[in-house]
């Protein structure tokens, strides 16, 4: 049998329908679907993105923590020559007993060689009197050049250098213990040497200094070379069977 026209209107109105929902829930599946994972994935690339940019900043941070740890610090000079093996024209202080090199360019007149006397005084020509006691080279041609300024010379250009210095001073268990000339590069080896050498009580392991212009008696091993400085004192102990 055969179905009439008007049996298949409703018919096929009635499955358009269907089809029509149907349709209706794949697209809202698929957009739902799609969304979240879009939403899923821009999440992701947020959480990449701050992950790298703390990664960023962190590495950032510990880069100036290390430079600021490797920061070079400012090269001071000791004021005195002390426990340190250092360069002896790098921080050697003038003291009595020294003999220094004066020259004043274009003025041999007042050029010449001047020792530094018990009171750690300098006495030259026009100026009279000047402090080294205690005192650089570098400063003491400074104090010379300013003196020299005051009503004496336009533009003084002042050099010094020391010609001999100060005797250092070696006792205890060595064999001719006394003042001996110092010497540059002078070792506490070389001290013990001129001094005669060790006597059979010595403690040939370390040795107490008293440096110049200090009042402290250190001890030094001398597993190493330690120098000795113009105007140091230095004692050999005696050592105990």
């Amino acid at each position: 049998m055969q179905s009439s026209s008007s049996d298949l209107i409703p018919m096929n109105m009635k499955y358009g329908s269907r089809t029509r929902k149907f349709l209706s829930v794949i697209a809202i599946s698929f957009l739902t679907s799609h969304g979240l994972t879009a939403c899923v994935g821009a999440g992701s690339q947020h959480a990449l993105q701050t992950s790298s940019l703390n990664q960023s900043n962190s590495n950032t941070a510990s880069h100036s923590s290390v430079t600021s740890h490797n920061k070079l610090q400012p090269n001071t000079v000791p004021a005195n020559v002390n426990d340190t093996n250092v360069p002896l024209k790098a921080a050697y202080r003038l003291g009595a007993g020294d003999k220094i090199r004066l020259i004043i360019f274009k003025e041999p007149d007042l050029s010449g060689e001047f020792d530094v006397d018990g009171n750690g005084i300098v006495s030259l020509p026009l100026i009279g009197q000047v402090s080294a006691k205690n005192v650089t080279l570098r400063e003491l041609e400074q104090k010379i050049a300013t003196k020299f300024q005051n009503g004496y010379l336009k533009d003084p250009k002042v050099s010094i250098e020391v010609l001999n210095y100060r005797p250092f001073f070696i006792l205890g268990e060595v064999k001719k213990g006394g003042e001996y000339p110092f010497k540059a590069g002078l070792t506490v080896r070389d001290a013990v040497a001129m001094a005669g050498g060790y006597t059979y009580r010595a403690n040939n392991g370390k040795v107490y200094i008293r440096r110049a212009n200090t009042e402290v008696e250190k001890d030094y091993p001398l597993s190493r070379k330690v120098l000795v400085y113009p105007g140091d004192n230095v004692r050999v102990p005696e050592r105990f069977f």
